[in-house]
């Protein structure tokens, strides 16, 4: 079996720190932090500016297309939101099962498996893919039904049918991005996300505005910049051979899938629970009365907090490879330590985010509006979104280390209980029964959020780390060892 010194590094670690001279105890945890702060930074930075980049292709296509009418950016806005949300969120939770196998092969030194379990996750992703296809197709009815005007479901429905090559993209691309994030390879992903990006603005502009292709541009843009970052990823694995990771496409790709499919459908139901959670934020609004306004404060706002949650998915990634390495690696205690100064980390960071969301509630909402109602609505709808982005500093955290450790089906059913038995009733309940508008919707919804992630922190702080450790040992012989011994 091929191997790495990358890996070896993890297990050293071990056999360093007995040989140390003993160091009083807070030199020892200052150390620790320091050195943990380094590894994490260097995997979150430039996951955090991959996720950013590959948001903005998404975003600028809704900015151009809003230079073209209010239908061809509402049809835009809609089918990324909500078609196209919805395919991504199932996707990504499908695509992070890998998260676990792959970054817990990694740290237990079984290299060439990697490969073949991104083989897997295509295959089951290409199938899932293929399944979903019908949502694309039947959107407007669909969106109709989610209360949608007649005149946009129709126009989105039309562009989701455009963007279905995107729905494919997806399910390459997040097994790749998981196969290289496992290895620590983010540079890469940022450097092909950045390069796709300055692609994207040039051809956005040329089909859209110069050509005037209008949303047959936009489509062929979005759909092709996807699959830019899609190739640009699998000639870097190709043409590296990612350090004996991949050596090439293997029948062993089909061979125990259905335990697979079992931890994909756990992680997805996970992810999607919460990718989904507040989505529907905007949907239950427009059920007010009069929702114009409160729709689009409340739109405002969630553009706010899709821009604070590109930081929480960089942390969430960054927590999942260390953890799902470290335990792979047998070292429980690093781990315990990584979940510590990740969870640090971003509560900082959570708490500057949410002074300076109050800081400016009278000012941001005039980016995006010159509506005084709507600027207004939105200034009161601030308190809502602070809470919010606060607990993104540690919410998605908890669920990068759930995720590293293999707890996925345990989550979903947290998520299930704090969300949508808890959270949504209450927005409901505040929001139309005690009658306090979007702010009574928000405010039960975040209600659930808290219960979440109280739950979270008794589950992370309850866990056995050394017996977390064991599972990943095992978990690596069951899914990789006699497969890794035949390769």
């Amino acid at each position: 079996m091929e191997t790495n010194n990358t890996p070896l590094l993890l297990h050293s670690s071990k056999a360093e720190e007995e040989a140390k001279p003993e160091q009083p105890v807070v030199t020892r945890y200052w150390n620790d932090f320091s050195d943990e702060s380094n590894r994490l930074w260097r995997i979150a930075g430039p996951a955090i500016f991959t996720a950013i980049c590959q948001y903005s292709l998404g975003a600028l296509t809704q900015t151009f297309a809003g230079l073209l009418s209010d239908v061809d950016l509402a049809a835009v806005a809609v089918e990324n939101s909500v078609i196209a949300g919805f395919a991504f969120g199932f996707m990504l939770g499908m695509g992070s099962a890998l998260e676990t196998l792959c970054g817990q092969a990694f740290g237990a030194g079984q290299i060439n498996m990697l490969g073949v379990y991104m083989q897997r996750s295509w295959v089951i992703l290409l199938t899932t893919a293929c399944l979903l296809i019908p949502v694309y197709i039947y959107s407007p009815p669909l969106l109709v039904l989610v209360g949608q005007s007649e005149e946009i479901s129709q126009a989105a429905g039309k562009f989701a049918i455009w963007m279905i090559p995107q729905l494919f993209a997806y399910a390459v691309n997040f097994p790749i991005q998981k196969f290289l994030q496992a290895q620590r390879k983010l540079a890469v992903m940022a450097w092909v996300s950045a390069i796709v990006l300055v692609i994207h603005a040039f051809f956005s502009w040329l089909l859209i505005m110069k050509l005037k292709w209008g949303l047959v541009g936009a489509a062929i843009t979005l759909n092709g910049s996807w699959w830019l970052v899609v190739l640009g990823q699998f000639i870097y694995i190709v043409y590296t051979k990612c350090d004996g990771a991949w050596s090439g496409f293997s029948w062993l790709a089909f061979t125990n899938l259905w335990g697979f499919i079992k931890l994909s459908l756990a992680s997805a139901v996970m992810l999607c629970l919460e990718f989904w959670y507040l989505m529907l934020l905007i949907v239950i609004t427009g059920r007010l009365d009069n929702p114009l306004i409160p729709v689009d404060a409340v739109s405002i706002c969630m553009n706010i907090q899709g821009w604070d949650a590109m930081i929480a998915i960089g942390f969430n990634a960054a927590i999942s490879v260390r953890v799902s390495n470290e335990l792979g690696a047998g070292n429980a205690r690093l781990a315990k330590v990584a979940v510590v100064v990740v969870s640090t980390t971003c509560m900082a960071i959570g708490v500057v985010c949410f002074a300076i969301v109050l800081a400016t509630r009278d000012y941001f909402p005039y980016l995006f509006t010159t509506s005084e109602p709507v600027a207004k609505e939105t200034t009161r709808l601030a308190i809502m979104l602070a809470f919010t982005v606060l607990l993104n500093g540690l919410q998605p955290v908890l669920s990068g280390v759930a995720v590293g450790a293999g707890w996925q089906t345990l989550v979903a059913y947290i998520n299930i209980g704090s969300y949508y038995l808890v959270g949504l009733p209450l927005g409901i309940l505040f929001g139309f029964t005690f009658g306090f508008g979007a702010e009574g919707i928000w405010g039960g919804m975040l209600g659930g959020i808290c219960l979440q992630t109280i739950i979270l922190i008794g589950v992370t702080s309850a866990r056995n780390w050394a017996k977390e450790a064991e599972e990943a040992e095992n978990r690596v012989k069951r899914w990789g060892g006699s497969a890794a011994e035949k390769h």
